[in-house]
């Protein structure tokens, strides 16, 4: 395994494991509140649902290493909406109230590069390949 693969496999993991974080804190804080906190900044309330299952179920596929290019691939998508729509107004580096996008952009570098990036050795993806040209 090169020092590539490693890095890439660990980015995608610890790229599950924040983003599972993520999604369970906003089933814990209740997905009514997010769904309200949405509605407040003028993105459609259900789109928490959407954001919350997203982040929680990609979260474990990433993990996983199941459809890694597909979720990131959503996840890009996400990223660029929350960056547009709750961040870019305080900046890259917030304001007191606010965090900036500067996470958000780190994050969504690392689920650019898992799109474009092939497959960790150490994936339910490179399982079925493997199988499939078998």
């Amino acid at each position: 395994m090169t020092k590539t693969v490693l890095v890439s496999m660990i980015m995608r993991v610890l790229m599950g494991i924040i983003f599972i974080s993520h999604g369970i804190a906003k089933f814990q804080m209740g997905l009514s509140n997010v769904e309200g906190w949405f509605s407040s900044i003028g993105i459609p309330g259900f789109l928490a649902y959407a954001v919350a299952g997203l982040e929680l179920v990609g979260g474990i596929m990433l993990v996983a290493g199941l459809f890694t290019r597909y979720v990131s691939g959503l996840f890009v998508v996400m990223l660029i909406g929350a960056i547009i729509t709750a961040k870019l107004s305080v900046g890259l580096l917030g304001n007191a109230q606010s965090p900036g996008y500067e996470l958000d952009l780190g994050f969504l570098l690392i689920s650019l590069y898992l799109v474009v990036a092939d497959t960790s050795p150490l994936s339910v993806d490179r399982f079925i390949m493997r199988k499939h040209s078998a």
